[in-house]
């Protein structure tokens, strides 16, 4: 969405946590026979408005997944959580995966499966109802899901994009 500028700044004063979204072991084969690597995907976050993904590759697990959260750490957004749920509905396509992400009454939980539900609970949304349409794949879930958070707007962002008062906003 143009205009919408949710980049974190620093990262040094934020505590995140990461999980481990999907590990990916790649087979190359040579002359001497199979050399095996891996592929890790990791969401980042502090559990307060704050997410990332990242994607690391190494020959070994560990390596890979310090990769992921290094590269994860780059590229963190905040994100508006209003009382443990999103401010709004959202839809958000990346490849072939598309995510729906509605907001939910305190109590009801993450309802999201798998990638979608490692990144909703690393932003800190308590409360929220997902679903993906399409592929499965977890790179191109994540990355939806993150784009949908991207795009969520709270009243009080709005108001000040168009220059009127928050009365005004929920009136209009």
């Amino acid at each position: 969405m143009a205009g919408v500028n949710n980049k974190v700044k620093s990262t040094n004063d934020i505590e995140l946590k990461d999980r481990l979204v999907a590990i990916n072991r790649v087979t190359k084969v040579t002359k001497g026979g199979r050399t095996f690597s891996f592929a890790a995907i990791v969401v980042v976050g502090n559990e307060d408005g704050i997410v990332g993904w990242g994607l690391g590759k190494a020959g070994e697990v560990t390596t890979a997944i310090a990769k992921g959260v290094e590269a994860a750490k780059k590229n963190l957004i905040k994100v508006p959580v209003l009382k443990g749920t999103v401010p709004h509905e959202q839809i958000a396509k990346f490849g072939g995966s598309e995510v729906f992400i509605k907001p939910a009454a305190p109590g009801t939980g993450v309802k999201a499966g798998g990638a979608m539900r490692a990144v909703l609970e690393s932003v800190g949304v308590t409360d929220v109802l997902a679903k993906s349409k399409g592929s499965s794949n977890p790179h191109n879930l994540v990355k939806a899901t993150i784009e949908a958070l991207g795009e969520l707007r709270d009243a009080y962002t709005v108001a000040q994009n168009r220059g009127v008062s928050m009365e005004k906003v929920f009136k209009g």
